[in-house]
């Protein structure tokens, strides 16, 4: 670097994701608490090294009324070599704050380092979309949201858009239709969600788009009460249309009892909790994983009776290495069905795929069953309140509770 080149101190949640998504000289300090980073850090499609050394520690091991001191303190005496210094440190905490800090005591100290900005936070906000498919009648982009391995749709056609399983921050959709000049008039959930806060009714209200549900999925599970929310009722072989595009519900219970995925003009699956790229849903977040484990199994071959070109686009992926190099997380049906354990397996035995779903049952997080609530109607949720909820990846696939080639 020159000595007129300007030092670059931070970086924001958007460069962070461009340069998680190409090899690079980087390694990451978390200063966050032990709990906090075992539940969840960042993760790119390239494996970063990453050293967790909890802020209160470094106070504890040096000079406890001086930040700086402390700092530096501990990496020349008690850590002196666990930061490299020919590649840039990325010190990352909750909020930003105090991993600025630490950053700039070691830029002090002789490092290339630098801050994520808004810490944690920003990076739990942030979203990007990708274009799958870009034709004349026909346009999807994909929304993911990175922190949480979420991913939503929105398909544009003859100015109109329908949005498929938005997410808790309606923005980024508003954005999308907004830079193609379309209108959303549908927006849908393909089930009730129990990993993150749906955006859905919230961004049909503020558009006035029709939102629509299964309605075996607006009752709660565990509760066993009605939604308290205004929905249409999605069915089996229904034709939804967006412009000049037609989308078919297909019924495919199993990790919900109201799940579904929609097939976009015989050519694409929004497979939704269903089938991913490296695994499928799990079938016990309602807690009645010996009822709809079969469910599940059935609901998988179906879909497995699709031709093999069908471009499958999941709701959710649990690597950024699953992304093509456009940074798109889809695959051919036909790929996945030699390539994804859990079909290959479901395809050859449906019974003892089930048997396999039931081997290894994993208690159901707590938040899940409140974050149905909220879905639901049943319960409130603000910003604070949801981000709390939502914090760690979600674990929606099978891969998170069975030892499993998928994982």
């Amino acid at each position: 670097m020159s000595a007129t080149s300007p030092v670059t101190t931070e970086w924001t949640a958007a460069e962070l994701a461009d340069r998680l998504d190409r090899p690079q000289p980087l390694m990451m300090l978390d200063v966050r608490n032990r709990d906090e980073f075992d539940a969840w850090t960042l993760e790119g499609r390239h494996a970063v090294p990453t050293l967790n050394v909890p802020y209160f520690e470094m106070l504890e091991r040096g000079a406890q009324d001086d930040m700086g001191e402390s700092v530096r303190e501990f990496f020349s005496a008690v850590m002196p070599d666990a930061l490299p210094r020919d590649r840039t440190v990325l010190a990352v905490c909750a909020k930003g704050g105090t991993s600025d800090l630490v950053a700039l005591e070691l830029r002090r100290m002789g490092f290339d380092a630098v801050n994520l900005a808004g810490g944690m936070e920003a990076w739990a906000r942030y979203y990007r979309a990708r274009t799958v498919v870009e034709g004349a009648d026909l346009a999807i982009e994909q929304v993911g949201r990175p922190a949480r391995g979420c991913l939503s749709y929105v398909v544009v056609s003859g100015g109109s858009a329908v949005v498929i399983d938005p997410l808790r921050h309606v923005d980024p959709y508003l954005e999308v239709v907004h830079r193609r000049g379309a209108r959303i008039t549908a927006v849908v959930d393909t089930h009730a969600h129990a990993d993150h806060v749906s955006g859905g009714p919230r961004l049909a209200r503020e558009t006035g788009a029709r939102y629509w549900l299964h309605p075996f999925d607006a009752v709660h599970p565990f509760d066993l009460l009605p939604a308290r929310l205004a929905f249409e009722y999605l069915c089996d072989g229904q034709r939804l249309t967006v412009g000049d595009a037609a989308l078919r519900v297909v019924h495919v219970p199993g990790h919900t009892l109201g799940n579904t995925a929609l097939v976009l003009e015989g050519r694409y699956l929004l497979s939704g909790d269903t089938i991913f790229l490296r695994s499928v849903a799990r079938p016990d977040l309602g807690g009645r994983s010996d009822a709809w484990a079969p469910l599940h199994a059935d609901s998988l071959r179906r879909l497995l009776e699709l031709p093999d070109a069908t471009l499958v686009l999941p709701g959710h992926a649990s690597s950024a290495a699953e992304a093509d190099d456009s940074g798109v997380f889809a695959a051919p049906l036909g790929r996945l069905r030699r390539e994804n354990p859990e079909l290959r397996r479901v395809a050859e035995d449906r019974d003892a795929f089930v048997q396999h779903l039931l081997r290894h049952p994993l208690q159901v997080p707590p938040q899940y069953v409140q974050i149905k609530r909220v879905n639901a109607g049943l319960a409130e949720a603000g910003e604070e309140q949801s981000f709390e909820l939502e914090i760690g990846k979600n674990v929606c696939g099978l891969s998170a509770s069975h030892a499993s080639p998928a994982a």
